[in-house]
């Protein structure tokens, strides 16, 4: 789904990945539970995860946005910083970024070259690395782009669970787990302990962790113990209960820092005196460049329906309830959040459609369905459950189309707009 790639180096290497086992394509449920075919690459390619410090990010929601913080906090204290997230909104490159940039395409192809090499060798060899998985691919690219570029830090986000996530060869100074949800429950387990478990796995002996989960909540019990069992200290930073979310992802990421200050790391530069990291760092233009595409983004579109009217505009790639709930109930302390809404929505056929719509009963809302490939859920079912629940909804198949129809209804009533449910769809319209 992402848009155009320039470079045909990059299409070619990406070609060849997508022949190769796509976790994220495949049916859920036959998750592979090893981490050697990473490790083979990873050895095969002289190990690059041991040539710089990391931050390793795992949770349920907000990680993306709390990489992009603690990114921005490390390269305001003067580090040269590179990012793994996933998935990415418009573009592949966004996965891999040096110094708050998406890497450039032949930069990505080089390294995706010298990572298929190296499966190719493993296969030839008949090594552990022959299993290796689309994902584990483009990880252990990224890992060759930082110490390529020679970073100092890199703030790596999970891709699925931690225990088994491809990036869980590396051993990290901290060790992030956001929050605790139910999600991907058919790989990761049925309660919140099951899936904490799995997330705690990213907890490495001598790291130390920090986590919004409360001691006495049945996932956040699970990752003391296991801090406890490694040694290591757990520090959590307190919230207010009606914080939002952009509140919680400051607090994790101010934590982290202040840990990382703890542990005697100085900030640089020639200016300033050296002082050790911490919270201060992430001052509002710190925050706000750390801003991600399709995350709670907030936009005034003039629209061609009347005379230069304006519509606010909201693209969050939300597909689980309880993040749709929290940017719902963040927008809804706005005042022009308060309007009716018209949402375009779009939702993958193995997220909790019924939860979500559940979720928008509470707030004064029509929605127009819409699918953006074969993973969405038919909009003729969601409609029919949106029916159920009470919730006015249309069907309209073209997501471009569904937005203008949006739109033109927004200018004509003073509603404000949202568009929610999938990334790939909020990569679609924001490319338009």
């Amino acid at each position: 789904m992402s848009s155009h790639i320039e470079s045909e180096r990059l299409s070619n290497s990406l070609a060849e990945l997508d022949q190769l086992t796509n976790w994220e394509r495949r049916p859920r449920g036959d998750m592979r539970v090893d981490l050697e075919p990473m490790r083979d690459l990873a050895r095969r390619l002289g190990d690059p995860q041991n040539s710089f410090r990391i931050v390793h990010v795992a949770g349920t929601k907000g990680k993306g946005s709390t990489c992009a913080l603690i990114e921005a906090g490390l390269a305001r204290a003067g580090f040269s910083v590179g990012r793994y997230a996933s998935p990415h909104v418009m573009h592949i490159t966004e996965r891999v970024s040096i110094d708050g940039r998406p890497v450039g395409e032949e930069r990505l192809a080089d390294a995706l070259g010298a990572a298929l090499s190296a499966f190719k060798d493993a296969r030839r060899e008949a090594t552990a690395g022959q299993g290796a998985t689309w994902f584990d691919i483009l990880t252990v690219s990224a890992l060759l782009i930082f110490r390529s570029e020679r970073v100092e830090w890199a703030v790596l986000e999970t891709g699925l669970g931690g225990r088994w996530d491809s990036t869980n060869i590396v051993q990290s100074d901290v060790a992030v787990i956001t929050n605790i949800d139910l999600e991907h429950t058919e790989i990761l387990g049925k309660t919140r302990a099951a899936i904490a478990f799995e997330k705690a796995g990213i907890i490495k002996r001598g790291a130390a962790v920090v986590t919004l989960l409360p001691e006495a909540d049945e996932a956040g019990a699970v990752v003391s113990a296991r801090a406890a069992e490694l040694g290591c200290a757990v520090r959590r930073p307190t919230v207010p209960a009606d914080a939002t979310i952009e509140q919680r992802n400051v607090a994790v990421a101010g934590a982290v820092l202040d840990v990382l200050g703890k542990m005697g790391v100085m900030t640089k530069g020639a200016s300033a005196m050296s002082e050790p990291l911490g919270e201060q760092l992430l001052d509002p233009s710190t925050i706000a460049t750390a801003r991600l595409p399709g995350r709670l983004e907030k936009l005034a579109v003039v629209t061609s329906h009347g005379d230069n009217a304006k519509v606010n505009v909201v693209l969050d790639g939300a597909h689980v309830p309880f993040n749709l709930a929290a940017v719902l109930s963040d927008l809804s302390q706005e005042e022009k959040y308060r309007a009716p809404c018209i949402a375009v929505v779009s939702i993958a056929d193995d997220k909790d459609a019924a939860g979500l719509l559940s979720t928008m009963v509470r707030y004064d809302m029509s929605i127009i369905f819409t699918t953006v490939g074969a993973r969405s859920r038919s909009p003729e079912q969601l409609k029919t459950m949106a029916d159920t629940l009470g919730l006015l909804s249309i069907v309209m198949l073209d997501p471009l189309e569904a937005y203008q129809e949006a739109l033109a209804g927004a200018t004509e009533s003073g509603a404000w707009v949202l568009v929610t449910g999938s990334l790939y769809l909020v990569g679609i319209i924001r490319a338009a």
